[in-house]
This record gives structure tokens, C-alpha cells and sequence, in this order.
């Protein structure tokens, strides 16, 4: 080889490996970015989860203090509730994250002030039936060999919750709204001052005007109008909603069949798991010593939820930066999305399950001052802590699949793992292996590593090309209806 040819291969070697650094510092740079914008979008959403979230646990605070029979049914009365309203009219408004994200990427901004008009209509609708169920709770109770005072208690309690059910409706599309564009902040200054306001309304409505546990009622349901009021009038005023609120329209009256299709799937797709824990905790009644049981699964439902609130609003960011992205045909910046959050989520979750297991000795005394309970709470602890770790990485996975659409393929996931895999599982762990309440929720892990591995499978088959030709196909169907 002569000097110049030599000279020539050493010149394309150096260019070759600075071609290569540099496009190694722009994937860097690329994933950094990318992780700013997920983790700007997470913090004030995990901040709405757990604010919201909060507004119940803080009524049975306050009722809690009434004597064990109203806190026994405005307890019973929170889980119908959550049951038979919330988790409906919530899984129904996550079909804007899809329809609203991808029209935000794809620039259509006046679809998004549509697309939750139709969404406002449509769960409004649904509230009527929903409200009538609410309405005769206590009856369903007695029906169903509950104790007659406490569903006569959860049966008022939830009477007095039924405005908040319409409420709660426009919340979810107000909350969906903002959050597909990126306007976070807003909603996490209005659940904040709710949040704070509702501490205040309890105080006056328990205590001062003696309605007792109709007051606690009756101020979830003004609470949850005032924050609808100040996302309203954020949204009415604000040069940010400028562009994707121009007011109502007919428009918006058009084609609800498009909306709906989307909509049930996604209240199936939550309700099904949803509904899964609840069951858990309904046959932890059937075994024996009933009253330990159900204590400590209860306090495990509720250590799970409050954790759940970190994961939904991961989830919640996945799927905005997912669907944004597919709007906007950027099928590798979508994937880039996905990928980031899983290392996100991965990393808060071996967090959170390492806390939970240093906390399992003084968990259980955070609830109760007997040593059974207390004992019982840290033996279960470590299963806490499997189960956190897997449902944080399956409400990631999820929030991404809302992101793209796949709202009809996630119900049917949920469907078998929960109610394939997951109750008979927990049966047969709590009753034929006789493991007892460890048995239960050991079968609900066994759920949770089907779903994870069933989404994993369903992701890392995805042709993103693909998707995003869908997401941009969706967006110009409903610009030309």
C-alpha cells in the first residue's frame, strides 16, 4: 500500500470514529433532553394524583372521629363509589389522551377543544345511570348481606356524593385536556388550593353544622366543583388554551360514536384491574379470623393506591409524550419516549420497594396499636414491595399503549391476567394452599407479571413507522369529519 492510500485510510478512520462520538453525544443529548421533559411533566402530575387522590382519605379522617360505625360505612361507601363511579368515568376520559395527544403533535390544536367537548357530553350521559346506582347503595348492600346499619351509612353517604359524580365527569376532561398539552402546572395550583380548601370544608361541615357524615360527602362533592370551576376559568382566561379551546361547538356533537368506541375499551382496560384489588379485599371475608384479614388487606389496598398515584402520573407523562410524537409522525422520538420512562420507572420502583421493605416493622403501627395487625402488615410487606415495583412498570407500559391506542388490545390483556391468571390464582393460594390474606395477594402478582410480560411483548413487537402513520391517519379522519 503506498504512502497516500495509507495516508487516505487514516483519514476515514478519524472521521469515522469522530462521526461515531458525535452521534453518540447527540443520543446522549437526545435521552437527557427527553428525560427533562418527562420528569418536568411527572412531578406536577404525580402531585395531581396523590392531591386528588387525597380529597377521600381526608373525609374518612374526619369521619373517623364520628365512632367506628360511620367510618365502617362511609369506608364501605368509598370503595362502591371508586367501584361503580370514579374508575368508570376515569378509564372513559383516558381515551383523550389519545385522541387529544395526537391531535396536539399533529398540530390540529382546535381538535383537542372538540374532542373534549364530545368527551364532556358523553360522560356527563353516563353519570345519570351511574348516579342511580349511588342512589341505591344502601339497598344493593342489604341485598348483598351487608350489615343494615353500615349500608344504611354508606348508603346516605353516597347520596350526598352524587353531584360530585358530574363533577369528577368534567374533571377528567378538563384534567386530559391540559395535561395533552403539556399545561401541568395549572392543574396541580387548583387540586393544591382544592386539596386545602376541602381540610377547611370538612372541619365546618362534620363538625360545625353537625351534618356528621353527610358533611364529609357533601364536601368531596364541593371540592371537586371548585377545582372544575378553576380549570374552567384557567382554561376560559388563558393565552395558553387560546388555540385549543375557541369556545363550544357543534362540531363537538358530531361523530360521538368515535369518541365512545375509544372510551369504553379504556374504561374496561382500568376498571377490570381496578376492580381485581377491590375483590381481594372482599375475600379476605372468607377466611378464617375475617377481621385480622381484612385489616391488613385493607391496609395493604390502601399503601398499593397511594404508591399508585407515583406510577399513574408516570404514566400519565408516557402517555402525552408517547401520543404528542405519533401526532407529529416522529415514530423514533416516540420510542425514544418509551424508552427513557421505562428506565424512570425501573429506578422508582426498586426505590419505592426497597422503602417499603426498611418500613415493614413500623408500617403496620401507622394504622393500628395491635401487635397482630402490626406483625401481619410487615410479613406482607416484602409482596408490597414485588407488587409496587411490577404495577409501577405496567401503568408505564400502559400509559404508553393509551398513547398509541391500543385501549381495545389493554382490556383484553387485563381481562386475562386479572381474571384469568389473578383471581384464580389468589383462590387457590388463599384457600387450597390455605397461605390465607399472603395467599390473596400473592395471586394478584401473579396477574401483575402476566400483564408486565404481556405488554414488554406487545411493545417490543411495535412497528412505531407504523403507529405513528396510524396516530397521523386518526387526526386527518377527524379533521375531514
Amino acid at each position: 500500500m503506498e504512502r497516500g492510500e495509507k495516508s487516505d485510510l487514516g483519514s476515514s478512520l478519524i472521521i469515522s470514529s469522530s462521526q461515531e462520538e458525535e452521534e453518540g453525544c447527540c443520543l446522549r443529548g437526545d435521552f437527557i433532553e427527553e428525560a427533562k421533559k418527562q420528569l418536568w411533566l411527572a412531578g406536577p402530575l404525580i402531585a395531581v394524583s396523590l392531591l386528588q387522590y387525597c380529597l377521600e382519605l381526608i373525609s374518612l379522617m374526619f369521619v373517623g372521629h364520628l365512632g367506628e360505625l360511620a367510618l365502617s360505612g362511609a369506608s364501605m361507601a368509598t370503595s362502591f363509589a371508586s367501584v361503580t363511579g370514579f374508575s368508570v368515568l376515569l378509564g372513559m376520559g383516558s381515551a383523550l389522551e389519545t385522541l387529544c395527544g395526537q391531535a396536539f403533535g399533529a398540530k390540529q390544536y382546535h381538535l383537542l377543544g372538540v374532542h373534549t367537548q364530545r368527551a364532556m357530553l358523553t360522560l356527563l350521559t353516563m353519570s345519570i345511570p351511574l348516579s342511580f346506582i349511588w342512589y341505591f347503595t344502601t339497598t344493593i348492600f342489604i341485598i348483598l348481606g351487608q350489615d343494615h346499619d353500615i349500608s344504611t351509612g354508606a348508603g346516605t353517604y353516597n347520596r350526598w356524593m352524587i353531584p360530585s359524580l358530574f363533577a369528577f365527569a368534567l374533571l377528567q376532561c378538563l384534567n386530559k385536556f391540559l395535561q395533552t398539552q403539556n399545561n401541568v402546572f395549572p392543574m396541580m395550583i387548583s387540586s393544591g388550593i382544592t386539596a386545602l380548601l376541602h381540610i377547611f370544608l370538612c372541619w365546618v361541615l362534620v363538625f360545625k353544622s353537625n351534618l356528621g357524615i353527610k358533611g364529609a360527602a357533601l364536601a368531596i362533592t364541593i371540592s371537586n366543583w371548585i377545582n372544575v370551576i378553576l380549570l374552567a376559568i384557567y382554561i376560559k382566561f388563558s393565552q395558553d388554551c387560546m388555540k385549543t379551546w375557541t369556545g363550544f361547538t357543534k362540531e363537538a356533537l358530531h361523530d360521538i360514536f368515535s369518541f365512545v368506541k375509544l372510551a369504553i375499551p379504556s374504561a374496561i382496560m382500568i376498571c377490570l384491574e381496578y376492580w381485581s384489588f377491590d375483590m381481594v379485599v372482599l375475600l379476605s371475608g372468607l377466611l378464617p379470623n375475617p377481621k385480622l384479614e381484612t385489616s391488613v388487606l385493607s391496609i395493604s389496598l390502601n399503601t398499593c393506591w397511594t404508591v399508585y398515584m407515583i406510577s399513574v402520573g408516570l404514566g400519565a407523562a408516557i402517555s402525552t409524550r408517547v401520543s404528542n410524537e405519533l401526532g407529529a409522525g416522529r415514530a423514533q422520538r416516540a420510542r425514544l419516549a418509551l424508552r427513557v420512562m421505562i428506565i424512570i420507572s425501573l429506578s422508582e420502583g426498586a426505590l419505592v420497594g426497597i422503602t417499603t421493605i426498611l418500613v415493614r416493622q413500623v408500617w403496620g403501627k401507622l394504622y393500628s396499636n395491635e401487635e397482630p395487625v402490626i406483625s401481619y402488615v410487615a410479613n406482607m410487606m416484602p409482596l408490597l414491595a414485588l407488587s409496587d415495583f411490577l404495577d409501577g412498570f405496567q401503568c408505564v407500559l400502559s400509559g404508553a399503549a393509551r398513547g398509541c391506542g391500543w385501549q381495545n388490545l389493554c382490556a383484553w390483556i387485563n381481562l386475562g391476567a386479572y381474571y384469568v391468571i389473578a383471581i384464580p390464582s389468589a383462590l387457590l393460594f388463599a384457600f387450597g394452599l390455605q397461605i390465607g390474606g399472603m395467599g390473596l395477594w400473592m395471586g394478584i402478582i401473579c396477574g401483575l407479571l402476566v400483564q408486565v410480560v404481556a405488554l414488554v411483548t406487545v411493545n417490543s413487537c411495535t412497528n412505531w413507522e407504523q403507529e405513528a402513520a396510524k396516530a397521523m391517519s386518526r387526526v386527518g379522519k377527524t379533521c375531514g369529519d
